[in-house]
């Protein structure tokens, strides 16, 4: 997985599990890792995985780009209201 991503210029964000020492690899580099750039992804992918639980943002009913956007947008915002209440 990594190799393919990395044929394709894409950076990998997957840390390496935590694991003792004597079940680490021997050999190689040890990964790198970006912990801000990971924070980011994670944070968008929470994000958009809330934006899916709305039925007509995950199935996408509408014909119109403009229209699904504007449905993404008011799942957004209602979202975004959910959170200032708690």
């Amino acid at each position: 997985m990594r190799g393919l991503l990395r044929r394709r210029g894409i950076r990998a964000m997957i840390p390496s599990r935590k694991r003792p020492a004597r079940w680490r690899p021997k050999r190689g580099r040890p990964r790198a890792f970006d912990r801000a750039a990971y924070r980011r992804r994670n944070w968008i992918e929470r994000c958009v995985g809330r934006l899916k639980e709305w039925r007509r943002v995950g199935t996408r009913y509408e014909k119109l780009a403009e229209t699904y956007l504007s449905v993404v947008h008011v799942a957004a915002i209602a979202l975004f209201l959910r959170e200032l209440a708690r």
